[in-house]
């Protein structure tokens, strides 16, 4: 007699030997063709990427040199609630795609049973007996032939959105770590523009004494005094605006680095540093580096397996089941030669008729497939986008810095020669108000620069996919 362990052999044998003729019914993938011209637009003025000091390399905000800003950055890392779902998601999409790939494989059950039966004496009965028992042990082996490769697209598919997970978590944590940046450059240009309207709210109050004194002794009139007045609290109302917009952005950089705003706080430092050089590589170095790209093209590779299954479903299903085990009327018969049972058969299942269903899943997954090829391009072209606005970003910028130092610098030298004639009695006070509140704007104004000029450097290496290797 044939052993057990000889038929599941043959079997595992037969099952191995059927497999390699399974076809396939997905579509030939070749990655979409995006629109991605051979240079960006705004590239005038910078190089090439090419390996260097002035590349971004792992954490990419350390080409800023900012001690403080690596601290933060690093926390955000590590506390992050958005970027632990963005984590907890990945691994969810690694366990799907785990799920699928079981496909591949038979599933193998261990059977007990115990019951008792009783037969109808009005029906006949071979045996004899209105009553009896049966006991079983045994294993069940269950496996789907993948012919038409319904199971191995199914695993593709499992494959590509694991890997479109990967690139979701990239693009979260680069989201996350060039927001920070933006806000952490953005509150050291409120502390630079409290510095310019601190010093400004002082000079304003000797400004405003000096012409109550002129009043007091009949040199100044009272609208003069008035004029002062307004000035100054003015400017108290806008120095107290901007010190409520920082308390705000404080928070926020609290909440991204995963603590209570209030047990958080960043020291007041005025901003004076400059974009560091960054160089912008060509846009085929931009596929390779966006991960919000390479998730999208993932997300096709998926929708182009699934036609597969969908395909699949208008042909028969092949199963193989097999049954090894024991069964016997008594409990203590079950491990006797005579007690042996087993089975063995394919199986194949066609739906003849089901309404258009199996058309209809067809057609979703093919305009499946068309959405997110164009969601595919999309993100493409958005991404040049990104790039070009911040090359012109930080390219005019860079020009509005250097024309509006120079106007700082006139206005500055205007206020002090408005100040000398009203002193001599040669012009107005209100020329003096003037002065003061052209070279304030134009102070403020050269601080707003700067911190666009550092928000639109995180903004290029973000929108170049962060760090890389050179």
């Amino acid at each position: 007699m044939m052993s057990c362990h000889s038929r599941a052999w043959r079997v595992l044998m037969l099952l191995a030997a059927m497999v390699p003729a399974a076809c396939d019914l997905a579509p030939r993938y070749a990655p979409p063709v995006a629109p991605v011209p051979a240079s960006f637009k705004e590239r005038d003025g910078w190089a090439l990427a090419v390996p260097g000091d002035d590349v971004p390399k792992g954490p990419w905000w350390r080409i800023f040199h900012d001690p403080v800003l690596d601290a933060l950055e690093d926390r955000v890392t590590i506390a992050n609630q958005d970027l632990r779902v963005a984590v907890a998601q990945y691994d969810e999409a690694r366990a799907d795609a785990r799920t699928a790939q079981a496909g591949y494989y038979p599933t193998l059950d261990f059977t007990g049973s115990a019951s008792r039966s009783g037969l109808s004496r009005e029906t006949a009965n071979v045996f004899n007996k209105s009553t009896f028992n049966s006991y079983s042990l045994g294993l069940d082996l269950q496996y789907e032939v993948d012919v038409w490769g319904r199971v191995r697209n199914t695993a593709k598919a499992g494959r590509a959105r694991a890997q479109a997970s990967a690139g979701d978590l990239a693009t979260v944590d680069l989201s996350l770590h060039a927001e920070l940046a933006t806000d952490y450059f953005t509150l050291r240009g409120y502390d630079a523009m409290q510095a310019v309207l601190d010093q400004t709210v002082g000079n304003y109050r000797h400004a405003l004494a000096l012409t109550q004194a002129q009043f007091d002794v009949g040199y100044a009139a009272q609208p003069d005094v008035s004029a002062a007045t307004a000035q100054l609290d003015g400017l108290l109302t806008q120095a107290a605006d901007n010190r409520l917009r920082r308390a705000m952005l404080e928070h926020a950089i609290a909440i991204l680095t995963g603590q209570p705003p209030a047990t958080f706080a960043v020291a007041a430092r005025s901003l004076d540093s400059a974009p560091p050089p960054i160089a912008p590589g060509l846009p085929v170095a931009l596929l390779q580096r966006r991960p919000d790209i390479a998730a999208a093209e993932r997300r096709v590779a998926a929708a182009n397996a699934d036609i597969g299954v969908a395909r699949a479903a208008y042909f028969p299903a092949f199963n193989i089941n097999a049954m090894m085990g024991v069964q016997a009327a008594m409990p203590n018969h079950l491990l006797v030669a005579p007690a042996q049972a087993w089975s063995f058969g394919p199986e194949a299942l066609l739906n003849v008729f089901d309404g258009g269903r199996r058309a209809a899943l067809n057609a979703h997954a093919r305009a499946v497939y068309d959405e997110e090829v164009a969601r595919y391009r999309q993100t493409v072209l958005d991404a040049c986008r990104d790039v070009e606005d911040s090359l012109v970003s930080l390219r005019r910028l860079a020009e509005e810095s250097a024309t509006q130092q120079q106007a700082v610098i006139a206005a500055q030298d205007a206020t002090h020669r408005a100040g000398e004639l009203n002193t001599g009695g040669l012009a107005s006070y209100y020329n003096v108000i003037l002065a003061r509140n052209i070279e304030l704007s134009d102070r403020l104004s050269e601080v707003d620069i700067r911190v666009r000029r550092m928000t639109a450097s995180v903004a290029l290496i973000k929108a170049l996919g962060g760090g890389w290797g050179g």
